[in-house]
């Protein structure tokens, strides 16, 4: 039953050179067709713990699966989307060859014309990625991201630098993927993204989950009906209780 989880992390823990502890002991699931936004502050591990998912790196201890396999093998990692903030993009490729390229990637990839309309780039189609705004250059990450038709999507800070019409237009897109049995990972500063997005919460500070659950049972847990207040609260008592 385990390995009918999309992700499972068992006990995962990352130890980088000079013992500083990334994560530690962190376990969690993601289940089919599940939104789940994971977040924390700056240096609580969300990085690391994304990097594991993928296959980027290796757990010091602990086990993680994708799919029941190993990240790193090419059965799961065709199974995964990523859109992360650091990708690059040749600059004098199309919006079409860089959809083009990317699908030729997977088995059975979306055709090209169903992922333009998805990521809202119709118009878009033959301007050279050095001539898009950046909120066309997000929109086409989030493109290279769907193109392979995945079961897993990896989205981090996926509507950063949007303004708000492109961001409720990503959050549609977003909610008809998990519609369609996707199972989505979050990062997000933007709270209120979560909240929208979001049918699973996990906080994670100093390397390891301090809340996990709906929306609605993380802010009861914190006795507040916004979740900014929740996660304040929450990742503020987490530390308190590390340094005691």
């Amino acid at each position: 039953m385990l390995n009918s989880f999309p992700v499972r992390l068992a006990g995962a823990s990352k130890i980088y050179p000079g013992c500083i502890i990334a994560v530690r002991d962190l376990s969690l699931t993601v289940a089919p067709g599940q939104t789940l936004a994971l977040l924390g502050p700056n240096g609580a591990g969300k990085t690391t713990t994304i990097r594991m998912i993928l296959g980027l790196a290796a757990p010091t201890s602990g086990e993680v699966r994708v799919f029941g396999r190993d990240p790193r093998d090419a059965a799961a990692r065709v199974r995964i989307g990523t859109m992360l903030q650091s990708a690059e993009m040749p600059a004098t490729l199309t919006v079409r060859e860089h959809i083009t390229l990317f699908s030729s990637y997977y088995p059975a990839p979306l055709p090209v014309a169903d992922v333009i309309r998805l990521a809202a780039l119709e118009g878009l189609e033959n301007r050279r990625a050095q001539r898009l705004s950046g909120g066309q250059r997000q929109r086409l990450a989030f493109a290279l991201a769907i193109c392979g038709d995945p079961d897993l999507l990896v989205l981090d800070e996926p509507t950063s630098g949007l303004d708000i019409e492109s961001r409720v237009m990503l959050w549609d897109r977003i909610r008809v993927l998990a519609a369609r049995g996707k199972s989505i990972i979050i990062t997000t500063h933007h709270l209120a993204e979560a909240d929208a997005l979001a049918d699973r919460i996990a906080f994670i500070a100093r390397g390891s989950i301090v809340a996990d659950g709906t929306p609605a049972e993380i802010k009861a847990r914190a006795g507040t009906r916004e979740l900014e207040a929740a996660y304040l609260a929450l990742t503020k008592i987490e530390s308190l209780e590390a340094v005691s």
